[in-house]
């Protein structure tokens, strides 16, 4: 006798539709997610000043250093490279 394929059953046949999981953003409330998001545009905003601030504080000491600079401090850094009347 012969012996009778068995039919292998997939995945497919089976499926049952499953639910997407629930999310941060979909258990929080609206006013509390627009909240945080309000608070993320804060911060990112700080941020920003902070760095603007840093980069303005840096160009401001790097010019003050070389008005303090003796001249032969600026002959030996920029020795040359100055216009030639």
């Amino acid at each position: 006798m012969a012996k009778k394929k068995q039919q292998r059953s997939t995945n497919e046949e089976f499926n049952v539709p499953k639910e997407k999981p629930a999310t941060l953003a979909d258990q929080l409330g609206g006013d509390v997610l627009a909240k945080l998001k309000a608070a993320k545009q804060d911060m990112v905003a700080d941020e920003k000043a902070k760095e603007e601030e840093r980069i303005a504080k840096a160009a401001f000491e790097r010019k003050q250093r070389e008005k303090n600079m003796s001249f032969e401090e600026l002959l030996n850094q920029y020795g040359d490279q100055g216009s030639k009347f």
